[in-house]
């Protein structure tokens, strides 16, 4: 596994007459946005960090800054700048902050190492605003441009976004993260997540208070059958392991009565204070005590440092490494062990064949 996570950023596509971004849209299947064996990951991204950008545009609706690029070939993808040094550390509720580009790109690769495969392709990218930008920017981009000392920077369009609080370049050069627009043939669809938070000090959120809140969640669509509460569960492992808070809502694909997989989208609020264990992200998991056998697998070979060092091998290669201070690879290693005990306390109270599912298996439980 490990040799295989080390992505080389080449250009090289020797075996195949199709562009970069032809393979990616391919790989993209109702349960995984790439597929296990992806020996042309390291062009696609390479590809993602140095192909001219053609035009730019403000972001999509959303609360935080970002840009929305097309790259030569036409493919889309979503620019993050940075806004914060590696050793920052956020203070505050766990969801606050800017959102970190670094951290779409170490998630991305946490993905990788999970054997998930449900978080769209991310890479670091440095561009020059002054010449790479600015010439090929909308008008709504454009307008939103200013000098800041001798940087240019730049505040987009979105809730959040201000004039007093752009992001700032370098000089004229600016770190960020590019993910990879998902296919246009596959329209997403946005839900509520049974786990949210209400964002309202002194309300609670039902999961908050309510021990079976779970048993309620197993009655209504899409969660009484197919795999979307075991997403959930994967999910919560994930968000928990980068200290994401900020999972609202989540996408799937329309359309597919449930099938389809809970796609690990929007990453940026992970990473944010390496000292803080955010226990409440993993409710769906102690609450609901089940876990896929696969994700069980997969964290328990992890433990032991093998997950820090698969992700600093993995992140190796990427424009912007190192991608994570020290003590963000520490805390991730720290929290494995928190979920390999929380699911040990469910075994033991339900025993293994209740709280270990297998993936084909439907949901006996219902």
């Amino acid at each position: 596994m490990m040799t295989g996570l080390r992505v080389e950023l080449a250009p090289k596509l020797d075996h195949t007459l199709q562009s970069p971004w032809e393979i990616a849209a391919q790989w993209v299947v109702p349960r995984e946005v790439y597929p296990e064996e992806t020996p042309e990951l390291g062009a696609i991204m390479h590809a993602m960090a140095t192909k001219k950008i053609i035009k730019a545009d403000v972001g999509y609706k959303g609360t935080q800054l970002k840009a929305l690029l097309i790259l030569e070939g036409g493919q889309k993808v979503v620019f993050k700048p940075k806004r914060y040094s590696r050793d920052y550390v956020v203070e505050g509720e766990p969801y606050a902050g800017y959102d970190r580009h670094n951290a779409e790109v170490a998630a991305f690769h946490l993905d990788r190492i999970l054997g998930f495969r449900r978080a769209p392709l991310v890479v670091g990218r440095f561009v020059n605003l002054r010449t790479e930008i600015k010439p090929v920017a909308t008008e709504q981009l454009l307008s939103t441009f200013l000098t800041v000392g001798n940087n240019t920077c730049f505040y987009g369009k979105c809730y959040y976004c201000r004039e007093t609080e752009p992001a700032c370049a370098d000089g004229d050069t600016m770190e960020g993260s590019v993910t990879l627009w998902l296919p246009d043939v596959w329209p997403l669809q946005k839900h509520r997540h049974p786990w949210g938070r209400t964002y309202r000090e002194g309300k609670l959120a039902r999961w908050e208070y309510d021990e079976s809140y779970c048993d309620a969640v197993k009655k209504t669509s899409p969660y009484d059958s197919g795999p979307r509460l075991l997403d959930i569960i994967d999910t919560a492992v994930f968000d928990y392991l980068i200290g994401n808070a900020d999972r609202h809502h989540y996408e799937s694909f329309q359309d597919d009565e449930g099938a389809s997989m809970l796609i690990l989208l929007d990453n940026a609020k992970s990473f944010g204070n390496p000292s803080l264990d955010e226990r409440s992200i993993l409710a769906p998991l102690y609450q609901c005590c089940i876990i896929r056998v696969s994700t069980w697998n997969r964290l328990n070979y992890l433990k032991n440092g093998v997950l820090k060092s698969a992700l600093k091998s993995a992140m190796a290669h990427d424009p912007i490494s190192p991608v994570l201070s020290d003590p963000h690879l520490d805390a991730v290693d720290q929290r494995l062990l928190s979920v390999l005990a929380t699911v040990k306390q469910c075994t033991d109270q339900f025993g293994v064949d209740t709280v270990l599912v297998e993936d084909r298996m439907p949901l006996s439980h219902l």
